[in-house]
């Protein structure tokens, strides 16, 4: 790759994390008043209900226009996946191995909990909680989490980051730095290992078979998994009681 490529290369990685860090501060402009009122009409909640029905549309509208304006800088440079030497995995290779990916992270994830434990962590994740909170009163918030959520973070962490890093460290080195950047953005510190976990699974399978197609399916395998489980939580408990008597 010659130094001219590289330095497009550059740019468009450096273009995608802005494109990123943009969406993520993004909400913060409805804590303005005027700003807020305007979209609240729009929202046909009442109360409490309104409020996060707000968070909801403008999580997935901004991840939406974030996640476009990435594919257009990305596909305005052919090089920009070229991060690794050797052969690509197939498709069909990459997207079993995404699955295998979802199955690494769980195991990896349960793992955490151990340790967490065995450090009087106690379990469960506020900010998982209050996403959940969001999805119930406003679906369409699946559409940032499953979809947008997924796609744009590993577009950022693991090709941005990671594959920057990989170019003169090694997989391990890279890995672990990528993925304490990963648990740090989500800013839920008490289970900051959780989330390296999944970050350092996510980057294996990026490294693993060269194609980031991987690492975002088993990535939005995770989120919808998890996302499912926790708003149905109810009807599987009474399931499992009917099972038990």
């Amino acid at each position: 790759m010659s130094t001219l490529t590289k330095l497009q290369t550059q740019k468009t990685a450096f273009y995608v994390l802005i494109t990123y860090v943009i969406f993520q501060v993004s909400g913060f402009i409805l804590v303005i008043p005027p700003i807020r009122e305007f979209f609240l009409q729009f929202i046909h909640e009442d109360g409490i209900n309104s409020g996060i029905a707000l968070a909801a549309w403008w999580s997935s509208m901004t991840a939406g226009i974030a996640f476009i304006v990435c594919l257009i800088l990305i596909n305005r440079n052919k090089n920009f996946w070229n991060v690794f030497n050797g052969e690509k995995a197939s498709i069909l290779v990459s997207i079993g191995w995404g699955i295998i990916g979802f199955f690494l992270v769980y195991f990896g994830q349960i793992i955490g909990a151990y340790i967490e434990a065995a450090l009087g962590i106690k379990a469960g994740s506020e900010n998982t909680e209050t996403i959940m909170l969001v999805t119930e009163v406003a679906p369409i918030m699946m559409l940032a989490t499953v979809f947008f959520g997924p796609i744009l973070e590993e577009f950022v962490f693991r090709r941005v980051v990671f594959g920057s890093l990989i170019q003169t460290q090694s997989f391990w080195v890279a890995g672990l730095i990528s993925s304490i950047i990963f648990a740090a953005i989500h800013l839920d510190f008490t289970h900051i290992i959780l989330y390296t976990i999944s970050g350092f699974v996510f980057a294996f399978l990026y490294y693993k078979t060269k194609r980031i197609l991987t690492s975002i399916i088993a990535h939005m395998l995770l989120n919808g998994v998890l996302t499912i489980l926790t708003l149905n939580i109810d009807k599987l408990q009474q399931i499992s009681d009917q099972l038990t008597k």
